[in-house]
């Protein structure tokens, strides 16, 4: 049996988050107004200035996203996403990027989770050499448009559910296992996992791994800090 690697993607591997750059995409292109950014820009800069969180922000990301994608045409979305892959795709962390690559070499089966869409998580996972991606989906209707739905919430926005859904259907083994995540959503499935790495920790993640003695690495610029 393959051994398993489980990562989070936005700020674990890619150094910002897919669903902030796809947003940005979308108005760019045209598909979403440019009003759209007066929803999250208030957060984006108190974030910015330290003066604000980033969970914060990314929830209003989120929001301008769903108030928005409804009625959009999905082939529009994946033209627009693999355009987001294309430019970003090298946008990664050093620690992480050749965590993976090892990981890869020596037979593990690596999964990539996120709550960014999954349209735009798929791509930019598979040509890293992901074996699973976990994304958000969104419903389409008949015609192949976005209908403002999100599907299957309750398996994405729990890790350890996934983490269960890829033992009983991938024949892998959480003997010898590695799971690396940067928030405390994460904890699920790092407390499964035999090797747990908080990488760049946001607070609450970083006081779960000091009581659960997993590693503490820290990239900053060109040096990797390990606490």
């Amino acid at each position: 049996m393959k051994k398993l690697a489980i990562f989070d993607i936005d700020g674990t591997i890619f150094r910002s988050s897919l669903l902030i750059e796809l947003v940005d995409a979308l108005i760019h292109e045209g598909i979403f107004k440019p009003s759209v950014m007066r929803i999250y820009e208030r957060d984006k800069r108190a974030w910015l200035d330290r003066k604000g969180d980033y969970d914060a922000y990314i929830e209003s990301v989120i929001r301008a996203f769903l108030k928005n994608i409804k009625g959009v045409p999905y082939a529009r979305f994946a033209r627009v996403a693999k355009k987001v892959v294309a430019l970003h795709k090298n946008r990664v962390y050093r620690y992480t990027r050749d965590l993976v690559r090892a990981l890869r070499r020596r037979g593990y089966w690596l999964v990539a989770i996120s709550h960014s869409p999954r349209g735009v998580v798929g791509p930019f996972a598979a040509q890293m050499g992901f074996n699973k991606v976990y994304g958000l989906l969104y419903e389409l209707g008949p015609t192949r448009r976005f209908n403002g739905k999100v599907m299957f919430e309750d398996l994405i926005f729990d890790k350890a559910k996934i983490v269960a859904r890829v033992l009983a259907k991938e024949g892998v083994t959480l003997s010898g296992s590695v799971g690396v995540g940067d928030t405390e959503s994460d904890i699920p499935f790092l407390k499964l996992v035999t090797r747990a790495i908080c990488f760049n920790p946001n607070g609450k993640l970083y006081r779960a791994a000091r009581r659960h003695g997993w590693e503490i690495v820290v990239e900053r610029k060109d040096v990797v800090y390990r606490m």
